[in-house]
């Protein structure tokens, strides 16, 4: 499918790789964080799984600051 040579496949997989660590991320805090109602809580991880790139770039920047810290 792809004619990528062995030798610029070093290249390659940490470029498909970083698109998906803010997914990663955010999905980590969904879960080591608490949120003010479930139902956000749900929304934000269905965005996760649905939209993985842009759910996670999108929890960074707005999701973040809601999330209250677990004591």
């Amino acid at each position: 499918m792809f004619n990528i040579p062995p030798d610029k496949l070093v290249y390659a997989i940490p470029l498909l790789i970083l698109p998906i660590l803010p997914n990663f991320w955010s999905i980590w805090h969904l879960y080591t964080n608490e949120f003010p109602t479930h139902q956000e809580r749900a929304a934000w991880i269905v965005a996760q799984v649905v939209l993985p790139v842009v759910g996670g770039v999108g929890y960074i920047l707005f999701g973040r600051k809601r999330a209250i810290k677990k004591q």
